[in-house]
């Protein structure tokens, strides 16, 4: 990363205040997201104290040594650093950024600030708002004491195309809590272990040589249990362009939880995302994310895009019985050629295919689409994804071993059979 361009003009804190100011200073950075505790704020006012306050550069690179550990922080570190010691430049834009927005083209070249720098620039939480200050006008509070369900049950069975932008914020933080806990299944490779199930002949023998053979120590083992891989294949056409991005949080809370998850989105071209997720910060996520894809929104060519995953990436990543996440609502704008051959492929390749559809929360639904009848005939299971419940419950089903074709796609596969006829 390239260092920014900072003048050498001094901050120009107010005399006595450096202190206060280094303080207010590291709670915007807590605002944004760093995680800075008071050792923290005692360590930059040591360093500060060493190096001086003689430049703006000495004082940039002095906080910057002690606020930021990680490479994903330098960018919030950057920007909370020139809006708090007055970049005006950079506090024009977080200005505009509060205020409502009007859709326009933005220009290009023009550097955009993080949402997480503007709320924690806020007028509500700059130092010293709100202390002191009385309201003129009274404050009506209204109670609503009917029984009705809390807030957060009414959110977990929201559709995510329906929340608020609120709501929006609330499902990500539940999102990000999620934890998926894969079944253990049984590999190849063996452990030592004194009850096992098999004996260990090589060791057995090896013991054996090393006593002279006087006595024989039977050695055991038993075979090694880990969570089988888990691969993603992600639609972000443009009628699923709500639900991708929330499953995106999805994708990377469980990417950040275990290892071996690959993760793949696909509309008319397929993209590798499995590195951008694996980044601590979500919202720097997501923006590489954007930048790396180029078909958001657009039309969808599933059978396109599952051949280049079998040909390019299945012998990758579809080792060791992996178990495969399709999210699509199978409308394909190929009208489904080359799907049915490359998704009894993809269902041969793998441990377990499931098939995550968010138009199955209607109950007239039924796989009469091209796209959606090739792919009923080949997947394990076919479920739901269009809310918290639907995620939570997926949760669970992962968590044990699944079997092939699962009871009730048997209607499925007659409602598709009826249709095409």
């Amino acid at each position: 990363m390239e260092a920014p361009a900072i003048s050498d003009e001094p901050p120009r804190p107010a005399s006595g205040r450096l202190a206060r100011n280094v303080m207010h200073f590291a709670r915007a950075l807590r605002a944004a997201g760093l995680p800075v505790g008071p050792g923290r704020v005692i360590k930059a006012l040591r360093a500060v104290e060493t190096v001086g306050v003689e430049r703006r550069s000495d004082l940039y690179w002095t906080l910057h040594a002690v606020f930021v550990n990680r490479r994903d922080q330098r960018e919030l570190f950057d920007q909370c650093f020139h809006v708090f010691w007055r970049d005006p430049k950079i506090l024009e834009r977080i200005t505009q950024l509060l205020l409502p927005q009007l859709e326009a083209e933005t220009p290009s070249g023009q550097e955009e600030v993080n949402r997480r720098v503007a709320d924690a620039f806020a007028p509500e939480k700059l130092p010293g708002r709100g202390e002191g200050q009385e309201e003129d006008e009274e404050v009506e509070v209204e109670l609503d004491a009917s029984l009705t369900f809390s807030a957060r049950e009414l959110l977990q069975g929201k559709d995510f195309e329906q929340m608020t932008a609120g709501e929006l914020d609330e499902a990500k933080r539940e999102i990000a809590r999620l934890r998926l806990p894969i079944m253990q299944v049984r590999t190849r490779r063996f452990t030592p272990e004194p009850h096992g199930s098999r004996i260990d002949m090589r060791r057995t023998l090896r013991s054996m040589l090393r006593s002279g053979g006087g006595s024989i120590e039977i050695r055991r083992k038993s075979p090694v249990r880990r969570h089988p891989p888990l691969v993603i294949l992600c639609d972000i056409s443009g009628s699923m362009s709500r639900y991708s991005r929330m499953l995106l949080l999805f994708m990377h809370a469980i990417t950040g939880d275990r290892d071996r998850v690959h993760s793949f989105l696909f509309g008319t071209r397929l993209t590798n995302v499995t590195r951008y997720l694996r980044s601590r910060d979500v919202d720097l996520a997501l923006d590489r994310i954007g930048e790396a894809v180029q078909d958001w929104s657009g039309g969808t060519r599933i059978g396109h895009c599952i051949a280049e995953f079998n040909r390019v990436w299945s012998r990758r990543v579809l080792g060791q019985g992996a178990v495969v996440l399709l999210i699509s609502d199978g409308l394909d704008r190929d009208a489904g050629h080359g799907l049915p051959q490359e998704m009894e492929r993809l269902h041969k390749s793998c441990r377990r295919l499931m098939w995550l559809n968010p138009l199955l929360r209607y109950d007239a639904y039924a796989p009469i689409s091209s796209g959606a009848r090739a792919m009923i005939r080949h997947v394990d299971e076919f479920r739901s994804v269009h809310n918290l419940n639907s995620l939570r419950e997926l949760t669970e089903v992962l968590s044990h071993e699944g079997v092939r074709r699962a009871e009730g796609l048997s209607e499925w596969v007659a409602a598709s059979k009826g249709a095409e006829a």
